[in-house]
């Protein structure tokens, strides 16, 4: 039997949904970006949780860098990007004293931040915690989801793109989720083709369908394809809200579509 949570800074979060892959490079940081964006314009208040300890890519796709994390009366106060507080974010690169200072740390001094993470960061009421974790299955990994457990994590969303190698490794994280009993949401193939700025055409640049192939042998849901597209590149690197500013792109699309089975696939929680 599950231990049961203990009040905390958790206990205001309905839903929380991890962000994992296998494999590193494959777009988790953007996905876990444009669908914290997505669950924000459909009305969610969402906090994203970057426990990518030596890749911390969440502040700057959010044009937060350097920002500050303070203390309140219940731990660290997350970064709020807006005045309604619609979105929150908690990084490591919130607290390192250089942006290109690298984090050169054994296992337990990143399971020990992990926990205090989960433990002492004040997200207040949200709808969504959105996990961005490192690739692979390690020792940050494990902390992770042991961290979380007590508070019944809603899922997993798998992150692939669609080559083999891709693939392969992608599978293992599927295992993974098997054996700590995580479920698993479903699976996303990112940078499934080109989107022509001009045209708006996908051209298939990697083979394309592993992400689908990779779902239906594991009997998971397949989320959706996203399309490389030029503006979701630029919006990422300035910190720019790509769900608001361009609705008409094939990938805004695929992205608000992901988000709709997300909160189609959420249990409905009483206030």
């Amino acid at each position: 039997m599950e231990a049961a949570a203990e009040p905390g800074n958790l206990a205001g979060i309905r839903h929380i949904i991890l962000v994992l892959s296998g494999k590193g490079g494959v777009g988790k940081s953007t996905i876990s970006t444009e669908l914290a964006l997505a669950l924000r314009h459909a009305g969610k208040k969402v906090g994203i949780l970057d426990v990518d300890l030596c890749g911390p890519s969440i502040p700057r796709m959010f044009g937060a860098q350097g920002r500050a994390v303070h203390q309140c009366d219940r731990g660290w106060a997350p970064v709020f990007l807006d005045r309604e507080q619609s979105i929150s974010l908690m990084s490591v690169g919130f607290l390192l004293e250089k942006p290109d200072e690298a984090v050169v740390w054994r296992g337990p001094k990143k399971n020990a931040l992990i926990k205090q993470f989960v433990s002492d960061v004040a997200w207040g009421e949200l709808d969504y915690l959105v996990v961005d974790t490192p690739p692979g299955t390690s020792d940050e990994h494990m902390a992770t989801i042991e961290a979380l457990r007590p508070y019944q994590p809603l899922g997993a969303l798998v992150v692939t793109t669609p080559q083999a190698v891709s693939v392969g490794d992608v599978r293992r994280e599927l295992t993974f989720c098997r054996k700590t009993g995580v479920r698993v949401m479903g699976v996303v193939e990112n940078m499934s083709g080109f989107t022509c700025p001009h045209c708006t055409e996908c051209t298939s640049v990697f083979s394309r369908g592993g992400g689908e192939e990779l779902a239906r042998l594991a009997g998971v849901p397949f989320l959706g394809s996203v399309p490389l597209d030029p503006e979701l590149t630029r919006s990422l690197e300035e910190g720019h809200d790509f769900i608001r500013e361009f609705p008409g792109s094939p990938t805004f699309a695929a992205l608000t579509s992901i988000a709709r089975r997300i909160l189609d696939a959420t249990p409905t929680c009483l206030p």
